[in-house]
């Protein structure tokens, strides 16, 4: 039974930097090499990044991927790797026709896998299963491949899938099992949820018992716009034993040695009986061809055995958090922001945006701005310097009041206007600084409030992004006990005990505009997260009216979320990256209206 030393390189890639990602690939396949490994794999799309949205339209990118995928084949080889199987995700096309300038945008573009040898493209694979729902619009993007790619390494025969054909059952890994595989490698690009690792390790376990074979399974790692990936690659044995794992949030190199059964030698035809792997019942079409194809010579000798770990898994609150901060570093640095710059009220969530964003970029690039008027309180000035000082952030103090009192001098403003006037002038403080110092502005509202449209638009809502977008309130709370905890203690307890307040007039309170938030964070689970009709939530215990009037406050709030900044993806359905819901609209639920 020969013995494959496989790694996983579980790597941050940026969409679009080919020339980069493309040196992220050498660097880690020498790592790979260093280690001994036969073979390495690395993300979907590792080549061009992902999600690469629009851009596959320009037969330039697609055209750049192919070259520069053929350019890497020989580059490893010249950099002594040439031995090495490096598995790599890129886009590719059918052919020159496919990126011809007068070809129908889109046609023929595929999401696909490449085993590179000895300086040159050895195997392709194209993603069967295209997945178009939730973030994913892959059947916009791309032709969907009707075939297996099987590649022989050492007398181990080695199935090429790409993530979604994971997630189905049937398709590429019931075909895996009809070719008697030992090993089934499956690239990723699956975005990050909390609890979605709960999820993976059944699934690809599944998978291996469907396949009859062992499953690598590698993730990417790294934040793209509201995504964040979090790794979470694993090495699963065909009985379905979890045999290694790596931590989430960061860059990893896997490394594991399979011992796996000579090509031919134990096959597991379709529809087996062998009470070790029961049989599956959803099955691929007979016309799934299977493209084998053969790596000549055997495998390098092994100094020894290696096994890789099995990491810990974090806690909810852990899991968030780091989610959190890899989401807006990797934005700030990729979009090439020096530092970014928030106001600092002396509440909760700007002390949890604060605390993100020092962890994620460190003190000296993080400016904070105190914006007192003439209803703040002192202790939330208290606050806001506390919080800097145990930060160790760049603070300012600029009143407002005086440029308030200038734009009532001018103009007869009362109420909500005035409150409302207070917020934009912060907004105008803060994208000044940006444009005078080259801060990116961070806004710090939660979802409970972007849901029901709890802010001003041009005024606390300003910002290029927004950490805490897609952050319910009451886990806002949770996510500042939790850091506090681990030690240093960066947000003021008065921050997290205090009731919550816009302090845009005398002695107000949330709650003077919102039911408590214990009682609201329910309600919006359900009808945005989950689509819950008012039926459906009032049956859940609910008060009628009180759902009446949510429901109608985040129906009449989506022209302000289509405006709001892009903030990290942590909930299965996330405003603007999931959730879709056209601004004009006249239905409400318990029927629709007519225009009065």
């Amino acid at each position: 039974m020969p013995t494959l030393r496989i790694a996983l390189a579980q790597v941050n890639s940026t969409v679009g930097d080919i020339p980069g990602n493309t040196a992220a690939i050498r660097r880690w396949s020498k790592r790979a090499a260093e280690a001994g490994a036969h073979l390495v794999a690395f993300p979907e799309m590792m080549l061009t990044g992902y999600p690469i949205e629009d851009l596959v339209f320009r037969n330039s990118f697609v055209d750049a991927s192919q070259h520069a995928l053929r350019q890497l084949a020989a580059d490893l080889a010249a950099d002594g790797l040439g031995d090495l199987a490096v598995v790599v995700g890129y886009v590719d096309a059918d052919g020159p026709a496919a990126i011809s300038a007068d070809a129908a945008p889109g046609i023929g573009r595929r999401d696909a896998s490449a085993l590179l040898h000895g300086g040159a493209v050895a195997a392709t694979y194209f993603k069967h299963h295209l997945p178009n729902y939730g973030v994913f619009d892959e059947n916009r993007y791309f032709e969907p491949g009707d075939s297996l790619t099987v590649v022989r390494l050492g007398g181990v025969d080695i199935a090429l899938t790409v993530c979604e054909d994971i997630w189905q059952a049937g398709g590429p890994f019931t075909a895996a099992r009809r070719a008697g595989v030992g090993l089934a490698v499956n690239i990723n690009a699956s975005p990050y949820e909390l609890n979605k690792d709960d999820v993976r390790l059944p699934l690809v376990q599944r998978r291996a018992v469907e396949a009859g074979a062992a499953v690598a399974f590698v993730n990417m790692v790294g934040g793209q716009d509201e995504l964040v990936f979090d790794g979470d690659s694993m090495i699963v044995g065909a009985d379905g034993e979890l045999l290694a794992r790596t931590p989430q949030f960061s860059e990893e190199l896997l490394v594991h040695d399979l011992d796996l059964p000579l090509a031919d030698a134990t096959p597991n035809p379709e529809g087996s009986t062998d009470a070790a792997k029961p049989r599956v019942e959803q099955h691929i079409p007979d016309d799934m061809s299977i493209d084998r194809v053969t790596i000549p010579g055997a495998l390098a000798p092994l100094n020894g055995r290696i096994t890789g770990e099995i990491a810990d898994r974090t806690s909810d609150a852990e899991e968030i958090w780091n989610a959190l901060v890899l989401g807006l570093r990797d934005y700030v640095d990729k979009n090439g922001f020096r530092s970014v710059v928030l106001g600092l009220s002396g509440g909760i969530d700007s002390a949890v945006v604060a605390a993100i964003a020092v962890d994620a970029l460190g003190p000296d690039r993080v400016a904070g701005v105190s914006m007192p008027s003439g209803y703040s309180s002192e202790h939330s000035k208290d606050d806001a310097a506390d919080l800097a000082k145990r930060t160790g952030l760049s603070y300012r103090v600029e009143p407002i009041q005086p440029m308030v009192d200038a734009f009532l001098a001018n103009m007869a403003l009362s109420g909500v206007t005035v409150e409302n006037l207070q917020a934009r002038v912060r907004g105008v403080i803060l994208m000044a600084l940006s444009n005078q110092d080259g801060h990116l502005v961070l806004t710090t509202g939660n979802k409970s409030e972007l849901a029901v449209g709890y802010s001003t638009l041009y005024g606390d809502s300003v910002g290029g992004f927004n950490p805490l977008k897609d952050v319910p309130k009451t886990m806002v709370w949770e996510l500042a006990r939790w850091r506090n905890a681990q030690g240093d203690a960066p947000i003021p307890e008065n921050s997290i005990t205090k009731e919550p307040s816009a302090e845009l007039r005398p002695d107000q309170r949330d709650s003077d505009s919102l039911p408590d938030y214990s009682v609201l964070d329910p309600i919006i689970k359900g009808y945005v997260d989950h689509d819950l009709g008012r039926a459906e939530l009032i049956a859940a215990g609910n008060d009628p009216a009180l759902v009446d009037r949510v429901l109608r406050m985040v129906d009449l709030a989506e022209y302000k979320r289509r405006q709001s900044a892009p903030g990290t993806k942590i909930s299965g359905k996330a405003f603007g990256r999931d959730r879709r819901l056209p601004i004009t609209s006249r239905f409400r639920e318990g029927g629709a209206i007519s225009p009065s």
